[in-house]
């Protein structure tokens, strides 16, 4: 198993805008005005940021979003679903209502033309409890180690946690973590990422002293080079990243422009002995969508169909 792929699914928005109904929980958003504008830019960051990764020998889908209904977060297609190495597909319960019709089985289904999908496994039911788990927004999974890393929040509920793992065979290591304000941190994959030799972490989100030294415990325990970043490079997205690897099989760690110049060159140096960095301008999308480049890329770890 596989800690990255090169097979990534990105939806294109299509009603791109600022989403009151998250904007409560992610104090990363800010409002603005002016929607034709911000529609023009997004699309012109999104298809950079998508025809880079391509240019990075990354094979990425991309799939338009629907006009109607309505869907400001589209963009972020790692909430509603994650695909496995074992042909598992998982769909995720939203918190935010005009998220749930981000929920596309045509989009799961034009996938199979090309990968193998063998179960779809449903956790959207804990809706009805009011109870999230926001895919890999809310989880950043260890998937060599069949960990899955979470900071509780109101998007991310432990019972459902716990279904997914069950699930997955997935070890669950959970901690709170806030802003500077403290804040809960609405995604996990805000304050870190995990790749296959190092991970990203804002430790000092995590208040808890035993929390904190769990996690820096379980990462130490899996070989995993610790990179720490303070609360106000989480600020600026460093803790949103994804490591990808390319069809040579290459390794990339993807994240925003301004996650890269928020980085020390110490920083910097450590990411380099194993990957290379890719950063793409993403302010727009940052500034009113309050999720930045991991949150835009689904991984594809579904098997290939046989005639490929």
């Amino acid at each position: 198993m596989s800690q990255t792929t090169s097979n990534i699914l990105m939806i294109r928005p299509a009603s791109f805008g600022f989403n009151e109904q998250t904007a409560e929980s992610n104090a990363f958003q800010k409002n603005n005005s002016n929607l034709k504008l911000v529609q023009e830019k997004v699309t012109q960051e999104f298809n950079s940021f998508a025809d880079l990764l391509k240019s990075k020998s990354l094979d990425v889908t991309v799939i338009d979003d629907t006009a109607d209904p309505q869907k400001p977060d589209a963009i972020f297609p790692n909430n509603w679903v994650s695909f496995h190495d074992n042909g598992d597909v998982i769909l995720y319960p939203m918190q935010a209502e005009n998220r749930r019709w981000e929920r596309r089985e045509d989009v799961v289904r034009k996938l199979e033309h090309r990968f193998k999908v063998n179960h779809m496994i449903d956790l959207s039911r804990f809706e009805l409890e009011n109870k999230f788990l926001e895919g890999t927004g809310s989880m950043v999974l260890d998937r060599e180690n069949k960990i899955a890393y979470a900071c509780l929040s109101p998007r991310t509920n432990e019972e459902v946690l716990n279904s997914f793992c069950d699930y997955l065979h997935y070890t669950p290591v959970t901690f709170t973590a806030t802003d500077a304000a403290r804040q809960a941190i609405y995604h996990t994959n805000v304050m870190m990422c995990v790749g296959s030799k190092f991970a990203v972490i804002c430790l000092d989100s995590i208040q808890d002293e035993t929390e904190k030294e769990t996690v820096i415990a379980s990462l130490n325990m899996t070989g995993k080079e610790i990179v720490g970043i303070t609360l106000e490079q989480m600020n600026h997205f460093a803790g949103n990243m994804l490591e990808v690897q390319n069809t040579g099989g290459e390794s990339l760690l993807v994240m925003s422009k301004s996650a890269h110049q928020s980085l020390t060159a110490e920083q910097v140096a450590v990411l380099e002995k194993y990957t290379e960095i890719v950063s793409a301008d993403l302010t727009t999308i940052e500034t009113i969508g309050g999720g930045s480049a991991r949150c835009m890329l689904a991984e594809v770890h579904l098997p290939r169909q046989v005639q490929e």
